[in-house]
């Protein structure tokens, strides 16, 4: 059995039994022949039916919101948020899919030479827990307007979450098995990543899950894409506006708990303006409220499960067994749930699980640098390359570090990280590889064809 439970209360809410191989495999072949018909359909048809899944978004939001915070203990308003995105997705893609995928035309010898964007077939997305609804909609509605089916295999804490998508898409007017999720346990992934009607793979998650599926996809000789862990860098400069640079900072922290991938992690502040810098922002953290995540003034909820606040903890346990300094946080609360509180670290030195490791929960890191140059250094000083932000009041030299200096898939200056459908999502080095989003998202899993003609 596959069991979903409430994090904020500990309470089941409800149980579902694993599909076997004889139900999966049927699954993977109705989708398979959905996408023979689907791939022929017309833009426009594709483009009303992805308008009505928006709609249908917009119309279930509150449901929706209600499920997600359920089963993982997001806020309620970043729940709400997190539907009206997907809905912007959804809208995003029917306007401007046709235009991406058009053919181009590349002037050779040939009388015609041009290339075309045709679609592969049934790709596999395995999502995590932590934006139950988005990671899914900014895989499905690009790949579905590109004319292809999809399989989710949704983190199994949010079950409830990947069978209301499923049912989004069929409310559509989507064929009945063009977008269908597996509930299976995670050892049987491999054997769904080998199965000859499966053409790509997609994964976030963990830098060793992306490990494992890069493995079995490559050894099949199937594409993949994989956006991965993230230990963020915000380095704020001698000339930021602090008091704006913290308010952006520790919103960036806590959302969702903390919970994020693109969440700002490491905080390099240059030596000038340290201190005032650290007073601000453990003033904000503390003012931040933990509590029920269905309360309207909640900021921090619980962690997702009470095994991740575990490891969470341990991780903050070692840093300071090894000379980091706690500022506030740092203690599970005695109360019921698998809560967390906002925590600032100090003193990180880059031996302890703080400063090398992704802290996947409402921990701050402040590293004490001595300028630009050192602030780059620490910056770039990780395995990780998926976001990172620089603050100050020469936006020339911001966009210059942006640029030039971070090594990382998506570099914001004077603002917090995030994914925007109009803009190409993905890391470098251990963060994975590929894109997600914007046009460079929708060609992933096209077959990105020559047509030649004498």
């Amino acid at each position: 059995m596959i069991k979903s439970f409430n994090p904020a209360t500990e309470e089941e809410i409800k149980s579902y039994t694993a599909m076997g191989k004889d139900e999966t495999d049927r699954i993977i072949i109705n989708a398979d022949n959905s996408f023979d018909i689907w791939k022929r359909t017309s833009f426009s048809l594709r483009a009303e039916r992805m308008k009505a899944a928006g709609k249908v978004l917009r119309q279930r939001r509150e449901s929706l919101s209600i499920l997600m915070t359920a089963e993982m203990g997001k806020p309620i308003t970043q729940s709400r948020s997190e539907i009206d995105k997907c809905a912007f997705v959804c809208y995003y893609y029917a306007e401007n899919a046709e235009r991406f995928l058009q053919d181009e035309t590349v002037e050779t010898d040939a009388t015609k030479s041009f290339i075309t964007y045709q679609p592969l077939g049934v790709i596999l997305a395995i999502m995590p827990w932590n934006f139950p609804f988005w990671q899914v909609f900014r895989f499905a509605a690009p790949n579905i307007m590109a004319g292809n089916a999809g399989i989710l295999k949704h983190s199994s804490n949010v079950t409830g979450c990947g069978l209301a998508i499923e049912n989004i898409f069929r409310e559509a007017g989507f064929p009945e098995n063009l977008f269908r999720t597996l509930i299976i346990d995670s050892c049987k992934v491999g054997d769904i990543i080998k199965n000859d009607r499966i053409k790509g793979v997609t994964l976030t998650g963990s830098t060793a899950a992306g490990k494992s599926v890069a493995a079995i996809a490559g050894s099949v000789i199937k594409k993949s894409v994989l956006e991965l862990g993230g230990s963020d860098p915000y380095i704020i400069l001698e000339d930021a506006e602090l008091e704006k640079a913290a308010e952006i900072c520790v919103n960036s922290r806590l959302i969702n708990s903390g919970q994020s991938c693109i969440a700002a992690k490491r905080f390099i502040i240059v030596n000038e303006v340290y201190r005032k810098f650290e007073d601000l922002f453990v003033e904000k953290m503390k003012s931040k409220v933990m509590g029920d995540p269905m309360k309207e003034d909640t900021i921090v909820g619980p962690q997702a499960r009470n095994d991740l606040r575990a490891g969470l903890h341990e991780q903050v346990i070692k840093s300071v067994r090894s000379g980091a300094k706690v500022i506030i946080g740092g203690k599970i609360p005695d109360n019921k749930g698998a809560f967390y509180p906002p925590t600032v670290l100090t003193n990180v030195e880059p031996e302890m699980p703080a400063y090398k490791e992704e802290l996947f929960g409402p921990v701050a890191c402040l590293i004490r640098v001595k300028n630009e140059a050192d602030a780059i250094r620490i910056a770039n000083d990780s395995v990780f390359g998926l976001g990172g932000a620089v603050f100050t009041q020469d936006i020339a030299r911001g966009e210059r570090i942006a640029r030039e200096e971070l090594n990382a898939g998506n570099c914001f200056v004077n603002e917090s990280v995030k994914s925007d459908p109009r803009l190409p999502f993905g890391g470098v080095k251990e963060s994975g590889y590929g894109r997600e989003l914007s046009v460079s998202g929708i060609k992933e899993f096209v077959n990105i064809k020559t047509v030649y003609r004498k």
